[in-house]
């Protein structure tokens, strides 16, 4: 259903039960459902269709862009709220870097609009079509993590309309108890219609890189330890493959801002036409077409090649003593390299997996998790390795350690085993002290997210939740995954 062309205050009828259903997935493909769909113009009528979903009592979950991997964005028989038509840039300020938009304004609509007066968002995912609000609302992290924080540590005020049609407008000092527990909430206490950022002044359009090669997970551990206090931006991509003495063999690149009086291309790097993406591979491959040449490849024994090959060039080219320079979009934004890698995973999709640990831990429990995909006979076919800083986010999936992102190939013949090692890792972050990442999570049950949280944050978002939204209208299918027992665990 699309959304109607007149608005409420026209007296025209908003349908809703009554409106065809649109087929939507998750990013990761691999779960996907039938619902109702709107795609309101403006906040009024985000907040009449709102109303209307109260009325009838129909469950209402949002949408941005679609790039959660798993079932935060569905809702099975209920209603989808697409806020992609919601997209204004509502001010820009570059003297303080401060930016206003809507909630369907992605990344890349906001670095766009900054980059040439010498600001970039202070984080990021690793790509750049989430919308702003999507971002509210999963807390999105990025490869700096450890330095910058989570995206809501740079909110500096947003405006909420809840289902009971109040529009709050919260920040760290108004209405604080709302704003820590929106950002990070996975949508479940009201939409998010404004969000007002501070950016990052940067002096170069340039990063200057530099690349490590490392032979086991000890060796990832103690090169991020000595790394870290010199990096603005640090990640590892991991051989999840390598067994034995190369268990967690890596890639790691450091990245670091460019001064200005550094900068070969001064006045000019900061251009926008700087900051793209190669259109072809290697000079000749279209990049529209990796994805084609990839899928042959997306099958244990080709990803096991590829992963050495990628470990092994690494070790050739990459010398840390040699640092390369690359764009902030081209450091920043791997996953966009590939238009519709995603549908390289063939008709059933993957799922990914990112357990956070604390560092304490971290070592022994990826270890053994490694192990566990092994012997599983599931090993990912991408694995990438983050440091983390804790927050005072509510449902925050930050804490001091670190994170292991892995994708999993679906087939229709392994869906069960991937799911039951998706939920053996989740003990395994519960034993450990760890958090989940509901941007990415399409399998943790929910005695796990209640032990991972405990029950004192989540007796305080229910009491949110009874307050901003007492009829339950917004609900997702991950909110019905993950609530329901988390609402029994406290009584409710």
């Amino acid at each position: 259903m699309t959304a109607p062309t007149t608005g409420p205050s026209e007296g025209r009828a908003l349908a809703l039960t009554s409106g065809p259903r649109r087929a939507l997935d998750g990013f990761g493909r691999a779960v996907r459902s039938t619902a109702l769909h709107a795609a309101p113009a403006d906040v009024s009528e985000l907040s009449a269709l709102l109303a209307r979903a109260s009325s009838e009592r129909l469950p209402v979950a949002m949408r941005g862009s679609g790039r959660s991997y798993g079932d935060a964005a569905l809702n099975a028989g209920g209603l989808v709220l697409s806020t992609h038509r919601l997209d204004r840039a509502l001010s820009w300020d570059p003297v303080e870097g401060v930016f206003e938009a809507e909630p369907g304004l992605t990344i890349e609509g906001l670095w766009r609009r900054t980059i040439e007066d010498g600001y970039w968002p202070a984080v990021v995912p690793g790509t750049a079509f989430p919308t702003l609000g999507g971002c509210v609302a999963m807390n999105i992290h990025g490869k700096n993590h450890f330095r910058a924080g989570n995206f809501g540590q740079h909110v500096l005020e947003l405006d909420l309309v809840t289902p009971t049609g109040e529009t709050l407008t919260c920040s760290p000092t108004q209405h604080p108890e709302v704003f820590h527990a929106v950002i990070g909430g996975f949508g479940m206490l009201g939409v998010v219609t404004r969000v007002k950022l501070r950016l990052k002044k940067v002096e170069s359009g340039f990063l200057s890189v530099r690349g490590y090669n490392l032979p086991n997970l000890d060796a990832l551990f103690d090169n991020f330890a000595e790394q870290l206090p010199q990096s603005d931006y640090l990640v590892g991509w991991v051989d999840a493959f390598a067994r034995g003495d190369a268990l967690g063999r890596a890639q790691v690149h450091r990245a670091n801002y460019v001064p200005a009086d550094a900068d070969p291309e001064p006045g000019v790097s900061l251009h926008v036409e700087r900051q793209g993406i190669p259109n072809r591979f290697f000079g000749v491959i279209p990049r529209g077409l990796m994805w084609r040449l990839l899928k042959p490849w997306v099958h244990d024994p080709g990803m096991r090649l590829v992963n050495w090959a990628k470990f092994t060039s690494s070790r050739l080219f990459d010398d840390p003593n040699k640092p390369f320079l690359q764009s902030h979009v081209a450091f920043a934004f791997l996953l966009d390299y590939v238009p519709r890698w995603r549908e390289a995973y063939g008709r059933h999709g993957f799922i990914q997996v990112q357990p956070f640990v604390p560092k304490e831990a971290a070592r022994d429990t990826f270890r053994d998790i490694l192990t566990l995909c092994q012997q599983r006979d599931l090993v990912p076919y991408l694995a990438v390795f983050k440091r983390h800083r804790p927050d005072d986010f509510l449902l925050s999936h930050a804490l001091d350690g670190f994170s292991l992102a892995m994708d999993f190939r679906v087939t229709a013949a392994n869906r069960d085993r991937v799911w039951a090692l998706g939920q053996e890792i989740g003990d395994r972050v519960v034993a450990a002290g760890g958090r989940f990442y509901f941007a990415k999570d399409a399998v943790a049950r929910a005695d796990q997210v209640a032990a991972s949280f405990g029950p004192e944050r989540l007796e305080q978002f229910f009491a949110l939740k009874r307050r901003l939204d007492p009829a339950g209208v917004l609900s997702s299918e991950l909110s019905r995954r993950v609530v329901p027992a988390l609402a029994k665990a406290l009584g409710d």
